[in-house]
């Protein structure tokens, strides 16, 4: 589970209740009112910002958070692997060596050790719980899709090494997952790797003309429409409603929060499919409680003998409308509900992913 954002909203038990009794209406009234359940936040992106790197981008949301990725490719040599025929045998490693031509489209040949990511947030160390949970959920969302490995093989002999440098620009307003992300996606998407013109195992020699370069997901390609990378959308839950893209207002009074990572797939009828889901630790657990008129000594209530006795009331007065944290996670109808807006033909991935794809192509 992800640690809840780095910043607590300052607002008072009251303002809490009065948040959270908007958000469990139907429809409901989020914090900005203009906005439906599966509106986004506006942002302005744009990409090939960094002259020195294969790939970069740029996006700011309308809150001011902005974020910059920037991706660098190096050729580097593969450790050698035996095939599962040769193991077992004696025989030398230049024995083994196969021609790339001889294999499908280099499936299956990638290793995870070939992409490396790193998150720098303002305020946070290289260590620290936030960037290091967020540099995994992201390097995992891009794993489990399966595709950008096995795009960095050259030969038996060589490989691309992808470095992904993601900064924060500001401090975090909100969570910063779905922004990263996006970020991140757009970035791998105008990433360019030098033609090659050396063949089978050779020494790899590329062409020194930049605009011969190769995209590292090729437009031209009869399936691109299916060959994107994940992009992760965040979805609360808040009582029977699902949000999604939260601000951090509505972040604080969330029953359960989910990162959902979702790519396209022209293969399914719904066009889209979920690479992977992790729960997020909402940083509504964290507000103070409410104290109601009858344990408030204040107000003619009496105060409970101990803490126990004080959760056991807090439980029974928990509809009554005095702010409680919510307790527990999201249940499995709800988490189902989610997955559909997710992948449902014209839903919320194939919305991001389509209005990304077309900042990218302006």
């Amino acid at each position: 589970m992800a640690p809840p954002q780095p910043q607590q909203v300052n607002l008072s038990p009251a303002e809490l209740s009065f948040l959270r009794s908007t958000l469990c209406q139907a429809p409901p009234v989020r914090f900005d009112h203009t906005k439906g359940p599966k509106d986004f936040r506006s942002m302005r992106a744009e990409y090939d910002v960094l002259p020195g790197a294969n790939g970069s981008a740029r996006v700011a949301l309308e809150d001011g958070t902005e974020a910059l990725v920037g991706v660098k490719a190096e050729v580097e040599t593969s450790q050698w692997r035996p095939s599962p025929d040769a193991r077992g045998s004696a025989l030398a490693p230049d024995a083994e060596m196969r021609d790339a031509a001889d294999d499908e489209d280099a499936k299956g040949k990638g290793q995870n050790s070939w992409i490396e990511m790193s998150v720098e947030i303002p305020g946070f160390r290289d260590d620290d719980s936030l960037p290091v949970f967020l540099a995994s959920m992201l390097t995992e969302s891009l794993l489990a899709s399966g595709g950008l490995k096995d795009r960095l093989y050259i030969n038996t002999r060589f490989h691309w090494k992808l470095y992904i440098d993601i900064l924060l620009l500001s401090p975090p307003l909100s969570y910063p997952l779905a922004l990263l992300s996006m970020t991140t996606h757009l970035a791998l998407l105008t990433s360019r790797l030098p033609a090659l013109k050396s063949e089978k195992d050779e020494d790899p020699l590329f062409d020194d003309d930049w605009d011969a370069a190769v995209f590292l997901y090729p437009k031209s390609k009869a399936s691109a429409s299916d060959d994107k990378p994940p992009v992760i959308v965040l979805a609360m839950g808040v009582g029977p409603n699902i949000i999604f893209d939260p601000c951090m207002e509505e972040l604080a009074v969330a029953d359960s929060v989910l990162a959902i990572a979702c790519a396209n797939a022209t293969a399914s009828s719904t066009r889209a499919r979920i690479v992977s889901v992790r729960t997020i630790d909402p940083p509504s657990h964290l507000t103070p409680p409410g104290v109601p008129n009858s344990m408030n000594s204040a107000t003619g209530g009496t105060v409970p003998a101990s803490s126990a006795e004080a959760l056991t009331q807090r439980e029974l007065l928990a509809n009554s409308g005095v702010w409680t944290p919510p307790r527990g996670g999201m249940k499995r109808g709800l988490i189902s509900q989610v997955v559909k807006m997710v992948v449902e033909e014209g839903g919320v991935a194939e919305e991001v992913i389509s209005a990304l794809q077309a900042i990218e192509l302006g």
